[in-house]
């Protein structure tokens, strides 16, 4: 059975306001997608959606050949293990230390008598340490996770996520609120993860340099719809246009043509990513 992401005709609606229009997509296992486009395009609201933190007013949203968009109970909570979740603003537990934090990943693989007990495994907690190992943070593992920067917080986020063991792992905005060497550090392992493990990565950013340098594969977005869906060398200036409008073009253009490119070549010590649009 074909584990890609299937998101038909869906649409979102809050009152009087249409968030997503309409938007179809198909998305192979293992692929990187960078999802960009102005504010309030619908981004987040997409991604909400495909974990179900918010319903689709119409359409549906498959995975596997699974009607996701329609499951309730212990099967969407399946689903949202499977499909996990990386926000903008961490949400950490900042009281509670970082390897727990990590180890509420395993929430929805357990009974409900081991989660009111709070007693997670020796392996598992062998499995949060690794986890915050391959993400060069295991020394904060006994740190309140809230005494942490923006960078390393939003790394136990990523390590937390590993540990639901997702098949698509989706990220809203994760880098937008760290500063450019910590963004490169979050970017980079969300790239390392869909490398090794090939899980699906679908990621909203703020950046056109970002999103060339590390999707493969680009969808732009304007006003709830899709209107631009390629590779990023076929995100020309005219593709820019379309996704943040021609008032902006010139500058964007430029980025595109001269800077982002070279950019993508840059080794973690040289000089920062810079942003196009926060």
């Amino acid at each position: 059975m074909s584990a890609a992401l299937e998101i038909r005709a869906v649409t979102r609606r809050f009152g009087k306001n249409t968030a997503v229009n309409g938007i179809n997509l198909v998305i192979p296992q293992g692929q990187m997608v960078g999802i960009i486009g102005r504010s309030g395009a619908g981004k987040s609201t997409l991604l909400r959606m495909v974990n179900r933190l918010v319903n689709p007013s119409e359409g549906s949203i498959l995975f596997g050949g699974v009607e996701v968009s329609r499951l309730a109970g212990s099967a969407l909570r399946r689903w949202q293990r499977d499909c996990a979740m990386i926000f903008q603003q961490f949400n950490l537990v900042p009281r509670l230390d970082v390897l727990t934090n990590v180890l509420l990943g395993r929430l929805n693989h357990r009974s409900t008598t081991a989660n009111l007990l709070g007693v997670f495994s020796r392996e598992e907690s062998i499995e949060a340490i690794a986890a915050l190992e391959r993400l060069d943070i295991a020394a904060t593992a006994l740190q309140p996770a809230g005494t942490l920067s923006g960078g390393q917080q939003q790394r136990v986020a990523i390590a937390r996520a590993l540990m639901q063991q997702p098949k698509v792992l989706l990220a809203d905005e994760p880098i937008a609120s760290l500063d450019p060497l910590n963004a490169k550090v979050v970017i980079d392992a969300l790239r390392d993860i869909n490398r090794r493990e090939g899980i699906t990565v679908i990621t909203n950013l703020h950046t056109l340099d970002t999103a060339r340098a590390y999707s493969d594969r680009i969808v732009g977005m304007a006003a709830g719809k899709v209107v631009f869906d390629g590779t990023p060398d076929e995100l020309d200036g005219d593709a820019v246009r379309m996704v943040y409008g021609a008032d902006s073009s010139d500058e964007i253009s430029e980025s595109i043509t001269s800077t982002s490119i070279a950019r993508s070549r840059i080794p973690a010590s040289a000089a920062p990513l810079e942003p196009v649009f926060s």
